[in-house]
This record gives structure tokens, sequence and C-alpha cells, in this order.
């Protein structure tokens, strides 16, 4: 029996946490996937699953499927900051959501408790226009706002992968989706209302803080046909750095690239400074780059993710080769695509193939496609 005293005891082990109500089967198996590598690469043991009546004797990293809600239940579990788990703490639960991105429709409107207007104030040069609303009333007049520009874009929170989002042409429409609505669903979660665009180009916008190092990327996602043929996400492609958010803007990027990275930079820089409690290790922001309803270029933040997720393959992929001792600038991607009749390319790491109850055939892999020295 190892005494809790020994250093071997003393040293960090990783395990995966399920904290989400909704876990689809391959993404259990994919999480448990990086978690081991992310234990390989900080030198310490994998014990599988959180089992909260064993008492491990060590402290825990944690690989948590969702962003964890309130600090109180954090610390409970050992967790401090960063460097103790692979994603986030929020202090409550609206702040891992989309609804944060948007300001309310006036200063009196029913909001969660820790709603924070300051930070809608901060970031609102580099969101999209919209709102964020928690009654019907609100989504009402929100809706009657934002339509004399143009096409609007009605958000369920609880949504993601562009799933049971809605676009709104006029009033009559917007009347006929908010009956729609579970009213409860909205008042404990809310619903946003944002400008619709039009040839839209998603980035996604990243920074990893693990094992000792950190690494920031921009990349954009793609689309595939699910197996009930609707457009879902199907993966992104990375430009990965060495470094923070200073670093990837000092690279030689595209400029609709570096407005995505200095929108996505003040988003995260907002969210530190206005959530008391916040923490993070994975942060990932989605850009939306199109054009809005009177024909005017738009770029802005959609939603934030301070959880494992869909590019995490790619993030970890280009983590080994920096630790491996390849320095300077790398490319990775994720993809998932559905159906038996897929095939991977050579060397490609296949995270997961096969048949989900939920999604039904998936395969889900990731390839480094190359690195080389950025001096």
């Amino acid at each position: 029996m190892i005494n809790a005293d020994t250093p071997q005891a003393a040293r960090k082990a990783v395990v995966t946490l399920a904290s989400r109500t909704r876990e689809p089967q391959h993404e259990a198996v994919i999480h448990e996937q990086l978690a081991r590598k992310l234990a390989a690469l900080q030198g310490l043991d994998f014990l599988g699953a959180f089992d909260p009546d064993v008492h491990y004797g060590r402290p825990l990293y944690f690989v948590p499927s969702g962003t964890l809600v309130g600090t109180d239940e954090a610390r409970k579990l050992g967790l401090e900051d960063e460097h103790d788990l692979f994603g986030g703490v929020v202090p409550q639960a609206f702040v891992e959501t989309k609804v944060i991105t948007h300001p309310l429709v006036r200063p009196d409107a029913d909001a969660p408790f820790g709603w924070s207007r300051d930070f809608v104030e901060r970031v609102k040069g580099s969101v999209l226009p919209g709102y964020s609303v928690f009654t019907l009333a609100d989504a009402r007049e929100a809706g009657r706002r934002l339509l004399p520009e143009g096409p609007v874009r009605l958000k369920p929170v609880g949504a993601t992968g562009g799933r049971g989002q809605e676009r709104i042409d006029n009033e009559q429409a917007l009347d006929q989706a908010l009956e729609r609505i579970d009213v409860t669903e909205l008042e404990r979660r809310g619903l946003v209302l944002e400008a619709n665009l039009e040839h839209v180009t998603t980035f996604s916008v990243g920074q990893v803080r693990t094992a000792f190092r950190t690494l920031s990327y921009y990349g954009t996602q793609r689309l595939t046909s699910d197996n009930s043929g609707a457009m879902v996400y199907g993966g992104s492609d990375l430009f990965v750095v060495d470094g923070g958010f200073d670093a990837l803007l000092a690279a030689d990027l595209p400029e609709r690239a570096r407005l995505a990275v200095a929108q996505a930079q003040e988003y995260d820089a907002a969210a530190s400074a206005c959530f008391r409690g916040f923490f993070a290790s994975r942060r990932n922001y989605d850009i939306a780059q199109g054009i809005d309803g009177r024909g005017r270029a738009c770029s802005g933040v959609l939603e934030q993710s301070w959880r494992i997720g869909g590019a995490s393959g790619a993030e970890i992929a280009a983590l080994e080769v920096l630790m491996s001792g390849a320095s300077g600038q790398i490319r990775a991607s994720t993809v998932e695509v559905y159906g038996e009749h897929q095939q991977t390319p050579v060397g490609a790491t296949v995270l997961f193939r096969g048949e989900d109850p939920e999604v039904g055939f998936i395969t889900k892999y990731v390839t480094v496609e190359d690195h080389g020295n950025s001096e």
C-alpha cells in the first residue's frame, strides 16, 4: 500500500471527470485518450475516471468534460488555479455560456445573479450586434430592435455545434419562433438574438496552458453533413505558436485572422477581469466573419469554450510536437466525419471510429501536417 507521505503519493495524478449532464459515448472515449496524453506529457500517472468515494492520497489534475461551475465546488476537488485542470472554472453557470456575450435590452432587464455589465461594455467592439434575454418580452423587444438592420439569428444557449439555431427574417417569424421557446428554460439559461451573417468564415482562436508550456493558435472551422443530413461542426485546422496571444500576433498572419485574434484576446482579457473566481487553462473562442443584412463586413466573437473541446485533439498533438523539441509554428487539424464509408489518411491519429448511440457512426481523427522553425 502506498503511504500518502511518499514522493510517489505526493505527485499529482490525472483523472477524467464527467461534469456535463449530456455525455455522448464517443466524446467520453476521446476525453480519456486525451487525458492519457496529458498525463504522459507531464510525467504523471493516469488513474481513469474520478471516483469521489476513493481516497487518492495525492493531489489530482482533472480533465473535466465541461466547464466546472462554482469556486467552492472546485476547491472541494482541490482546484485552486489553472495548473490543476485542463479546462476552466466559472463562478456561476451562465458565465460558461454564450449568453455573456451581449448586453441586456435595458439596464433593469431580468438577468442572473452575477451578471456583469462591465464585461459586455468591454467586449462591445469585439462582438456582433445582439442581445441576451431571459424573458419572452425582452426577446421580442430585442428582435424588433435588431430586425431593421437585417435578419437575426436566434440562438438557444444550451445548443452546441450550431444545432437549434434559427434565422429570423421578420417580426412574424420572430413571434412564431418565440411561441416554440420553453419559457422555463429561457428564464433559467437565457437566449441570444444576434445579427445574422452570410458567407461566414468561423475562426477558432485559443490558448492552452499546461505541462509548463503555453501555446496559442488561430484556425478555421469546417462543416460536415452528419448522419441525418444536417450540417454540423466537422473539425478545425489550427496554426499554432509557442507562447501567448502576443506571440501569435507577432507571426505573419492574414489580416482577417489577425482581427479574429485581437477580438478573442480582448474577450479573454475581459473575462479574466470581470468574473471573480474564473480561471482556465484551456481557452477557445469562436469568431464569425461575414456579411450582415445591409451588406457590411462584420467580425465578432460568438462564444467561448473553457473546457476540453472539438479542437483539443489538435491542441494536444501540437503540444506533443513542441515538447519533443520542435520550435516555431505547427499546423494541426481535427477532423470529424460521419458514416462507415469514410477513410482516414495515412499518418492520422484516430481518436474514435465507431457507432455512437446518439449520433450514429462517426470518425474523429487528428493530423499534424508540418512544423518548422519560425526564426
